[in-house]
């Protein structure tokens, strides 16, 4: 649990969207030239880089989009 409660002070925003909004698809495939997707009933909401350096930069970037959406 502890893990859970740290991952959701750091990305309060990916947090809210799983638990609430949508989904987030990680990781290359056929379909999508983006290492990160993020989704909701209606589709597809914001769609990363190709690649990242790390997962934790991956997920920064997921964070401040997902931030800047639901600010919009």
């Amino acid at each position: 649990m502890k893990n859970k409660q740290n991952l959701e002070k750091r990305f309060p925003n990916i947090s809210d969207w799983v638990n609430e909004q949508g989904w987030i698809e990680i990781g290359s495939d056929e379909n999508s030239s983006s290492m990160v997707r993020v989704l909701d009933e209606g589709g597809l909401v914001w769609e990363g880089k190709s690649s990242y350096k790390t997962l934790d930069e991956a997920l920064q970037e997921t964070e401040i989009a997902i931030a800047d959406w639901l600010n919009n």
